[in-house]
């Protein structure tokens, strides 16, 4: 049954009924709308409406021409509401124009004039950090299918391909909160201690590109940590990783994809999803470190642990990173989250030991360029580093809570530098691990210009 069905919708509203649950207009009370934020993207367009009080709505669709119709009851027409319409702008990928007015007593509509069929989801998150309630809409397009448990379960086998061109790999859209496990494929990854030899499977094929996923940490509604001077984590992350994109693209046999290429949200496990579905070898996802003091300084680098975090740093640091599905809204419920995660954990282990050997190598490089946080790396149970079969680390190139790091992160020369010895750590673990060798051997090892301080 579609989710924006009549169906669909009266069941929800059954349900709704029977839990003893009544929208405010039952109580007489209206509901003030302090917020409206648009997130527009490729993958997803979301709609977030904010409030003190809980927000009730009704959603569904209306054909010929293409219309999302939501149904905000108990609310107030706040300067917000009215004014949301401006924040549409021409490039949205879904979205051609917002009408808001009364429909009738009690009842504000919200028309979404569509630029094509879609698919679209709602739901109410509960307040988290220094949101209110939110009332979210997700909207994405019509050929995905938000089933966030059948790819998983029907992940099928790894297989050895090295003939995949470069530039062959597609960047499959993603579906947004609703959705936060994706369809998995089969990963392009070499078995740990396969034979190359010409008589092999893989020995038959020339050496391939390496893909590499760099992941910018964070993203629309949830925008990670901040400094002092008002920096947003999720900007600096995004630039970084742009740059880092740039510097792998630029070495002979490396190529690299991001996850987030711009001001949205993407589920911690829809991360490491996207990387499968994209093939991906290695894995790196972007931060800017935090604390309460601000003396706290240097770079870091983490990978997976299965058996407890390395010291309550890292326990801590890890906890605030996997809080980022709860700023950013996710909406997968909790047992969904859980069965999928377990899915996941059951071959991790093998992966581990090839994480540290590449957060060695690149917390060496950064060491060139910044002072280290700590002199090795760490370890802790970090949502976005769960893949089972791509080797996976977290880098966190400063800390935005210190003011003078916070101010070199802001710099396109030290944003660079971080690229450049993120790429360079990279390369040494690939011409260092046994595993990968003789799939790089186009691999320049030269370095890079501007990664030495």
């Amino acid at each position: 049954m579609s989710r924006t069905s009549p169906g669909y919708l009266l069941l929800a509203a059954l349900i709704l009924l029977g839990s003893g649950v009544l929208s405010p207009a039952a109580h007489g009370e209206e509901t003030r709308i302090r917020a409206v934020r648009l997130w527009p993207a490729s993958e997803y367009t979301r709609v977030t409406f904010e409030a003190v009080q809980a927000i009730h709505g009704n959603l569904f669709s209306v054909p010929n021409p293409d219309r999302l119709v939501l149904d905000l009851e108990g609310v107030t027409a706040t300067q917000p509401l009215e004014q949301m319409a401006a924040q549409l702008t021409p490039q949205d990928p879904y979205l051609r124009k917002i009408r808001v007015g009364h429909f009738k007593p009690g009842v504000v509509r919200v028309v979404f004039d569509l630029k094509g069929p879609v698919n679209a989801t709602s739901a109410l998150l509960e307040p988290v950090g220094d949101y209110g309630y939110r009332l979210v809409l997700d909207i994405y397009p019509a050929t995905v299918t938000p089933d966030p448990l059948s790819p998983v379960l029907d992940k099928p086998a790894l297989q050895v391909q090295n003939d995949v061109p470069s530039g062959a790999i597609p960047d499959t859209p993603l579906a947004g909160e609703a959705r936060p496990v994706a369809p998995l494929v089969q990963a392009d990854v070499p078995k740990r201690g396969a034979e190359t030899g010409p008589g092999t499977e893989t020995g038959r094929h020339s050496p391939r590109t390496l893909l590499i996923a760099v992941d910018a940490g964070h993203g629309g509604e949830d925008p990670g940590a901040h400094g002092e001077a008002g920096t947003h984590e999720k900007n600096v992350t995004l630039a970084i990783a742009r740059r880092l994109k740039a510097a792998i693209d630029a070495q002979p046999g490396l190529s690299a994809v991001l996850i987030r290429d711009g001001d949205y949200f993407i589920p911690l496990q829809e991360r490491t999803a996207k990387a499968h579905r994209l093939h991906a070898d290695l894995f790196v996802s972007v931060h800017a470190d935090a604390y309460i003091n601000q003396e706290a300084r240097g770079s870091s680098v983490f990978a997976l642990s299965e058996k407890g975090a390395t010291s309550v740093a890292a326990r801590w640091l890890a906890k605030q990173e996997n809080d980022a599905d709860l700023m950013g809204g996710i909406t997968l419920p909790h047992h969904q989250v859980y069965l999928a995660q377990t899915l996941f954990d059951l071959s991790q282990t093998a992966t581990i030991n090839d994480s540290l050997k590449m957060a060695r190598a690149v917390l060496g490089e950064l060491d060139q360029i910044n002072v280290l946080h700590r002199g090795f790396v760490e370890q802790a149970g970090f949502a976005v580093l769960k893949s089972p079969d791509i080797p996976s680390i977290l880098v966190e190139t400063a800390f935005i809570t210190n003011p003078e790091e916070e101010r070199r992160l802001n710099d396109p020369v030290y944003q660079e530098k971080l690229a450049q010895a993120i790429t360079h750590g990279l390369q040494d673990y690939l011409h260092k691990s046994g595993a990968w060798g003789p799939h790089v051997t186009a691999l320049d090892r030269t370095r890079l210009a501007g990664s030495t301080p």
